[in-house]
């Protein structure tokens, strides 16, 4: 039954990437797969196996039994298998089946509860809303320090 739904997804790709859209077909390393070295990609790809090295591609997708060994930057990062190592993404899922162990920088993050996160997860760009408002504790102290009492 994987191997009809596999088959039919593929041709069914291949049929898209043919149409006007211009839809790309993925790059799969499949489940029983190892691959060593690094991958740089300008379209989509779809781990299932095992990498070991960097990854660089507009999108990648870990799925459930892939796990990837090594930095990865790409536009999209959707992690439901393992990742040990950084990730820079602009737009990172992590599904709850997922686990990261290593620092994710992003613009935008989605964190399923039950994912296994073991790194910071850092914003880059603009400035975190919470504290915009916040005044800056230096500058109360000092003008708390100079500021005499009314009885003096």
């Amino acid at each position: 039954m994987k191997k009809l739904k596999r088959l039919l997804y593929l041709k069914l790709a291949r049929r898209l990437s043919r149409s006007t859209t211009g839809a790309p077909v993925p790059s799969i390393i499949s489940e029983n797969s190892k691959v060593s070295g690094d991958i740089i990609s300008d379209g989509i790809i779809h781990v299932d196996g095992q990498v070991d090295g960097d990854i660089s591609c507009d999108e990648l997708i870990i799925g459930v039994k892939g796990s990837v060994i090594g930095s990865v930057t790409a536009a999209s990062l959707q992690l439901y298998g393992v990742l040990n190592g950084k990730a820079n993404a602009d737009n990172v899922f992590i599904a709850k089946s997922a686990r990261l162990i290593g620092d994710a920088t992003h613009n935008t993050i989605a964190i399923e509860p039950g994912a296994y996160v073991d790194g910071r997860c850092m914003r880059v760009g603009a400035p975190i809303p919470a504290e915009q408002g916040k005044p800056d504790l230096m500058l109360v102290d000092a003008r708390k320090s100079r500021a005499k009492p009314a009885n003096a």
